[in-house]
């Protein structure tokens, strides 16, 4: 109810008791006055927060907002923290990484190479007497040496009885691939190289091709295709230890696959499937489409075994 001036009571006690409700009033205006700022804040904050995750970037920052609520506590703690200088000459606790050249690995082959005087050079300007040898100043230089093929000649020597009885050849050991020209550490070479490296065979074959030697690419890939054959056995039981895991990380990746009947290509899947802590192997699998026949028939005995706890997980995978 607004006070109309024109009509104010005279005496002091009813003066006294229209101030202190014109008071109370006014607290209880300041009151939701503050209430509303708050809900006004409150949403302000909702809005920026749906703007920045609509508009916004997608990298993880800290907001400078949210550094003052700690501030506070930040400046009270430096006042009643009694000063505590670190003593002149104690080593810091955090290692300098330093900015200079870093030092070579002593793993790495190292040939010395020594550098002398000539014997006329070896003589005092001055005094023209011989010099002494006082020493040497050793520095170190990186140096690559181009990798290089070689061939391999395994001669198997033949032994024969003078009277015809008997012929007897050494035995080779066995190759990776029967009659097949590469040597194990060449297919190794190949295979991390294009699955490693990512260095795709074409680019191999012209490599190959500056150092004299013709492998063409189809060749290359009937070798990594006996590669696989080989590694089979090494695979299964890796894949075998790391579904034998309680929760194995699966994920599928896309991949296109050229078909002779479809005239483009199709979409198959390499699955991962990565095993727990105690089963730390990572393994892949191919299927053609993304049915759920795929991973489940990874392995029987895994599913077999599901209602001891076992169980998929198709979260992305951190390798």
């Amino acid at each position: 109810m607004p006070i109309d001036p024109n009509s104010l009571p005279n005496d002091a006690a009813s003066l006294q008791r229209m101030l202190q409700r014109t008071l109370a009033q006014l607290d209880a205006t300041q009151a939701q006055l503050a209430a509303k700022e708050h809900e006004l804040q409150r949403v302000r904050h909702w809005l920026e927060q749906l703007l920045r995750n609509r508009y916004g970037q997608k990298r993880e920052r800290v907001d400078e907002n949210q550094l003052f609520m700690f501030a506070v506590e930040v400046a009270s703690a430096g006042k009643d923290a009694p000063p505590n200088p670190k003593p002149v000459g104690e080593p810091s606790d955090r290692t300098s990484q330093g900015h200079g050249r870093q030092r070579l690995p002593q793993s790495l082959e190292r040939r010395r190479v020594v550098f002398d005087l000539q014997e006329a050079e070896r003589h005092c300007p001055e005094c023209h007497g011989a010099l002494q040898h006082i020493g040497e100043e050793v520095s170190e230089r990186l140096e690559y040496v181009p990798a290089s093929l070689h061939v391999i000649e395994e001669a198997c020597q033949k032994y024969a009885c003078p009277k015809g009885c008997t012929l007897v050849t050494a035995p080779k050991p066995a190759a990776p691939i029967e009659k097949g020209l590469p040597g194990p550490g060449l297919l190794a070479h190949v295979a991390v190289s294009k699955y490693s490296d990512h260095l795709p065979l074409n680019r191999q074959e012209a490599i190959f091709a500056r150092q004299g030697v013709e492998l063409s690419r189809q060749t290359m890939c009937g070798w990594m295709r006996d590669c696989a054959e080989l590694a089979g056995p090494l695979y299964e039981l890796m894949k075998q230890r790391a579904l034998a895991s309680k929760v194995v990380q699966t994920d599928d990746t896309p991949v296109p696959v050229l078909d002779a009947d479809l005239p483009r290509t199709r979409t198959a899947r390499i699955w991962t499937y990565v095993g727990d802590r105690d089963h730390p192997y990572t393994v892949f699998d191919y299927t053609p489409n993304r049915s759920r026949a795929g991973p489940d028939a990874a392995s029987p005995k895994w599913r077999a075994g599901r209602t001891r706890g076992g169980s998929f997980s198709t979260r992305s995978p951190r390798t």
